[in-house]
């Protein structure tokens, strides 16, 4: 038996001691983080795939794992040996956590859970879908955290100050209008939870989460106070200062849980899809729960002029380290030996090098048939050769003070087949397109995706993710509220219209299995187009400013219009790229973008 058998076998084990007949292993913190720290690596502990989304459901003699179809393939690999099954969400003849829930509990049976790792509108859903069988929740088990007996203690890291200069604009300002939506929205008080939403609304920034600049905290805020639920011991002198010229009182990180209980006759402006159930579920009768999206959501993901300046800024210093490491890797791939995990580590020093505080995610360098795993991630000890052959896939990001890079680029290390170079030049003209289109106002990633998808779909090809996701300024590099897919993900919360100032991913693939993976991702924010008799038009400019690999593109099956578009795209990227590079750099940059023909 393995260790991660043993380990549900002691969870089993007291799940019979406390009669819990199943118990629901979320990935998740107490704030319902995409990414979060070791702490809260409950899901991993207990099943063993560390990939970032995925819910655990433990039964008495079973064990089942729930994950999309970015980690069908690395779950099938982490789970083999486990006794954890696979439950591929979204395919045909699986059901919903919910559904298998109804089926397999008990009369009156009992269902366990962490209530502050359980968002309120889940624990909701499942209240509604069970109230048939009677089911009781025990929401204050927190098993996992029995089990675990080196389990990593809760990060309380310093927090600092984001200056003006980049964020644009004042907390103070930023208040004052948070004040003014709940008057319109008559709130008395505002519970908020998630920590981007925070951060941005403060201009504080933490390190708690590995990439995600925040800082594990709650706050309530009324029409008079404000209260951060905090470590004591991560806020300098400075920033306590700060915080109290701003009119922020500071708490204890735990004491939200006594502070909500104390609540009376207040009507409380929260979102139950992001407050977790323990939160909610101790606010008493006689409050009134207004449940809207977060109002920081929609405005943080509107960035301001200073922010768009400053992203401009950021992506060209990333942009100069990627075409650094395609570079060092087009000439060092067929002389030294490397594995997928040096190269990373390669890249994560060029971005130093530009000035970059942090990665935005880890990166995902994939060699061969491992691009072919969306979300692959290299392990010092556990990948992958890189030959000088083939496609290389590389997925990364930066955290700058100018804000938050995110760029895909797949290279050609060698010789690669004439399947590889068709799908690798489908995969560059749907990402070109997507960038060049034009839309009406009220528009979202709903109505925009099938632009990326269609040469892709009339050739029977398809990918299992989304187009794209909006991304934070020096904040997550998901943000709610836009994304760009071709069908409804509620948990994604990312079907908003797009609005100027909304930066966004563009990054459509094709992932062959045991073969090789290609996807090409800028990111762009979108802008005013013009306005007509019939609306307001938008459109989208790319921030990413790096060169895209020629060497494997399929000229002979582009339209004019996307030759058109790659040769103006690395025309701004030779001109905004080449005065930071090397003399030797520079002139192989201007070979690389070189504009090509139907004839070249």
């Amino acid at each position: 038996m393995n260790k991660i058998a043993k380990r549900i076998a002691s969870l089993q084990e007291l799940m019979r001691e406390r009669r819990i007949d199943a118990y629901l292993v979320p990935t998740s913190d107490y704030h319902e983080s995409e990414y979060v720290g070791e702490h809260f690596a409950c899901r991993e502990y207990i099943t063993g795939f560390d990939g970032s989304a995925g819910t655990a459901l433990i039964g008495k003699n079973w064990a089942k794992l729930w994950t999309d179809g970015r980690y069908f393939v690395q779950a099938a690999a982490q789970l083999e040996e486990t006794g954890v099954e696979l439950m591929k969400m979204g395919e045909p003849g699986v059901p919903t956590i919910e559904e298998y829930l109804e089926k397999v509990l008990p009369q009156q049976g009992i269902l366990g859970f962490d209530g502050r790792v359980v968002n309120a509108r889940m624990g909701e859903a499942l209240q509604n879908r069970l109230q048939c069988k009677d089911i009781s929740f025990a929401y204050t088990e927190s098993l996992i955290g029995e089990l675990w007996e080196d389990r990593p203690a809760l990060p309380a890291e310093p927090v600092w100050i984001l200056e003006e200069k980049y964020a644009g604009r004042s907390a103070s300002d930023k208040i004052a209008w948070l004040r003014r939506e709940m008057e319109r929205e008559h709130a008395t008080i505002h519970i908020l939870t998630t920590l981007d939403d925070i951060a941005w609304l403060l201009n504080i920034r933490g390190n708690d989460i590995p990439h995600n600049p925040v800082f594990l905290s709650y706050m309530a805020v009324s029409l008079k106070e404000i209260f951060l639920f905090i470590n004591q011991k991560a806020v300098p002198d400075d920033v306590r200062q700060y915080l109290a010229e701003l009119g922020v009182s500071l708490c204890p990180y735990q004491e939200i849980y006594t502070f909500v209980q104390e609540l009376y006759h207040e009507r409380v402006l929260l979102e139950k899809e992001k407050v977790n159930y323990a939160i909610v579920n101790y606010l008493d009768d006689s409050n009134h729960i207004l449940n809207k999206m977060n109002p920081e959501v929609l405005e943080k993901a509107k960035k301001n002029p200073v922010e768009i300046k400053n992203l401009k800024s950021a992506h060209i210093r990333d942009g100069v380290a990627i075409t650094k490491f395609i570079y060092w890797m087009k000439h060092h791939a067929k002389a030294t030996p490397m594995t997928e995990w040096e190269a990373a580590e390669r890249l994560k020093i060029l971005r130093r090098e530009q000035g970059a505080l942090d990665e935005s995610f880890t990166t995902i360098s994939a060699y061969g048939p491992n691009a072919a795993m969306c979300h692959y991630h290299a392990q010092k000890d556990n990948c992958a050769a890189i030959k000088p052959q083939g496609l290389y896939l590389v997925d990364s990001g930066g955290q700058y003070l100018e804000g938050t890079t995110d760029v895909t680029r797949t290279m050609a290390l060698g010789p690669v087949t004439e399947k590889e170079r068709e799908h690798y030049t489908l995969v560059l003209m749907s990402m070109l397109r997507l960038g060049h289109v034009k839309f009406l106002e009220g528009c979202s990633g709903l109505s925009l995706d099938y632009v990326a998808r269609e040469l892709m779909w009339k050739r029977g090809l398809n990918y299992n993710h989304g187009t794209g996701h909006g991304v934070g300024y020096l904040l997550n590099v998901h943000e709610r509220p836009v994304g760009i897919r071709f069908k409804t993900v509620p948990e994604r919360q990312d079907g908003a219209p797009f609005a100027p100032g909304m930066v966004c991913s563009d990054e459509p693939g094709i992932y062959i299995e045991g073969s090789h993976g290609i996807r090409t991702e800028n990111l762009m924010f979108c802008k005013e187009a013009e306005q007509t008799d019939f609306g307001r038009f938008f459109e989208f400019e790319f921030l990413t400013m790096a060169p895209i690999d020629l060497e494997p593109v399929d000229v002979s099956i582009m339209e004019e219009r996307d030759i058109s578009y790659i040769n103006e795209y690395h025309s701004q990227v030779y001109e905004k790229i080449s005065p930071y590079l090397e003399e030797n750099e520079a002139k192989w940059l201007w070979e690389v973008t070189r504009p090509i023909s139907k004839t070249s």
